[in-house]
């Protein structure tokens, strides 16, 4: 009995192989076109995997990273006992979090005002000009800050000086950097971000609109309980996503607009590990590496954390 069970599990197996490889000769196109972007996950997200060792080891480059002595947890410590690691993790909190407060509900609040827009010709030039900025390099964003808001012919400054008499040097003083590094952004990128809610929105059965105005509910109410209770899904998914940068903070947009006057809190995480890194002098692999594995383990917890809260409120989750 036992030998009949062991032979038709066999067959089973050999009939489910002989399937899989049936099925990869009849659609070898569909796999071929699946190997290029395979390949290059592999390559250039999984293989560099592998240089995470350096963090735990005095790295030089001539020894390689398995030739290197081994160290353990040393520059994990070291950088958690520096006075440096309160002051960056503050500022790179600061800014994320901040970041991200308007980052949610202004393309929200922009994609539903281009829903109900009834002029088609005007809505298009709307949607162009806040798809724009997208597109614009960080380094010419904030050339654009240094001209609009310098203090010698800025327009904001002229006009500032015209009503008040008094130039403010908004680039340079500590109190304006996260102001002007977070409006900035969501200028940029409200219009980009909103084209997902714009597409949530299309997708919104008319027959619940119909239903609520026959019932008398006005178009804020249509709004709340129709429209954004049918996007919240789209949000959630948005909102688990923006937790993978709350920690990495993107470092081009903070160095250039770094000086001297404001580095108490323009002093991130990502610029400390290229100042201690490449930035100056000796370099240093190890120690910038071990911060920033710190910093994807962390931002890892933090999207697992919410992806289950999500999960556990909304029923939305990425897995």
């Amino acid at each position: 009995m036992e030998m009949k069970m062991k032979a038709g599990a066999t067959t089973i197996k050999k009939k489910r192989y002989t399937g899989y490889f049936s099925d990869i000769k009849k659609n070898w196109q569909l796999y071929v076109m699946i190997l290029l972007p395979l390949i290059y996950i592999l390559v250039f997200k999984y293989y560099p995997m592998y240089g995470a060792r350096i963090a735990f080891c005095d790295y030089i480059p001539q020894k390689g990273v398995a030739g290197s002595e081994w160290v353990g947890l040393k520059h994990f410590i070291n950088f958690i006992n520096s006075p440096q690691f309160f002051v960056l993790i503050k500022n790179t909190l600061t800014l994320s979090l901040y970041s991200l407060l308007l980052s949610i509900p202004f393309p929200i609040l922009l994609a539903l005002s281009l829903h109900y827009l009834i002029n088609q010709r005007f809505k298009k030039v709307v949607q162009m000009s806040t798809y724009l900025p997208h597109f614009l390099s960080t380094v010419i964003i904030v050339s654009m800050l240094h001209l609009i808001f310098n203090t010698q012919s800025g327009v904001v400054n002229n006009i500032l000086n015209a009503i008040t008499g008094e130039k403010i040097n908004f680039m340079s003083l500590s109190k304006y950097f996260r102001h002007m590094y977070v409006w900035s952004g969501v200028w940029q990128d409200v219009g980009w971000n909103s084209i997902l809610y714009i597409s949530a929105l299309a997708g919104v059965d008319p027959q619940l609109h119909e239903a609520a105005i026959i019932d008398g509910a006005g178009k804020w109410r249509r709004i709340w309980h129709i429209d954004i209770a049918s996007i919240m899904p789209t949000i959630s998914i948005m909102i688990i996503m923006s937790m993978g940068s709350i920690i990495s903070v993107g470092f081009d947009k903070s160095f250039l607009m770094q000086n001297p006057t404001n580095l108490d809190v323009s002093e991130i995480l990502s610029t400390y590990e290229y100042k201690i890194g490449i930035g100056g002098g000796m370099p240093n692999y190890s120690y910038p590496a071990a911060i920033a594995l710190m910093t994807s383990i962390v931002t890892f917890i933090l999207i697992c954390v919410t992806n289950k809260i999500s999960k556990s409120l909304s029923e939305t989750s990425l897995w």
